[in-house]
């Protein structure tokens, strides 16, 4: 059985990352979203995840709980290592991930892809306004992060989501279409 494809969503923040999983997820329900780990309080909108302190995500590193680990904004951010488990049997899998993290990823999983979704900044400053979730500082510091490259040599996928979310669901299902092996 050839193992499944590890998909990695990347985007700057408010570029609707999880809007458009859950929308590619609905239209191909075998592609299994992974849900993170993150040092944030539980309940703060967008993503479903497991909330924990740095304290538990601490010992969860040392426990080797996680498949791919980093940090970014303040936060921590885990992929946990029950996503290989997933991948073994022959299940894609897709997860919001960091472009820091790509190079790390790509060296441990055989099938990595990326989907990278952008949009423009003024798009991206509407909804991060709007999710409330930052200061005006933390949103300046992310939008000056918005252009940052991805790592060369991935498998890279690029999805606009300046338009309509159903349409960029729609685009995004068509490239990610399971392969057929």
């Amino acid at each position: 059985m050839t193992s499944g494809r590890l998909i990695a969503v990347v985007g700057p923040s408010g570029v609707g990352k999880d809007s458009v999983m859950a929308g590619i997820h609905d239209a191909i329900p075998q592609l299994k979203l992974v849900q993170r780990v993150v040092t944030r309080a539980p309940g703060l909108g967008g993503e479903i995840y497991d909330g924990v302190s740095v304290a538990e995500f601490e010992a969860m590193v040392e426990n080797g709980a996680f498949a791919v680990h980093w940090s970014a904004h303040g936060l921590y951010y885990g992929i946990p290592i029950t996503v290989k488990c997933q991948l073994n049997k022959g299940t894609d899998c897709l997860v919001n991930f960091s472009r820091k993290a790509l190079s790390e990823a790509a060296a441990i999983f055989p099938r990595f892809k990326v989907l990278n979704i952008t949009a423009q900044p003024s798009t991206l400053k509407q909804r991060l306004v709007a999710r409330g979730r930052e200061t005006d500082e933390e949103i300046a510091a992310r939008l000056a992060q918005a252009s940052n490259p991805l790592p060369a040599d991935l498998e890279v996928i690029h999805l606009s989501n300046d338009g309509p979310l159903s349409q960029t669901v729609a685009l995004g299902v068509a490239l990610l279409q399971p392969e057929s092996v």
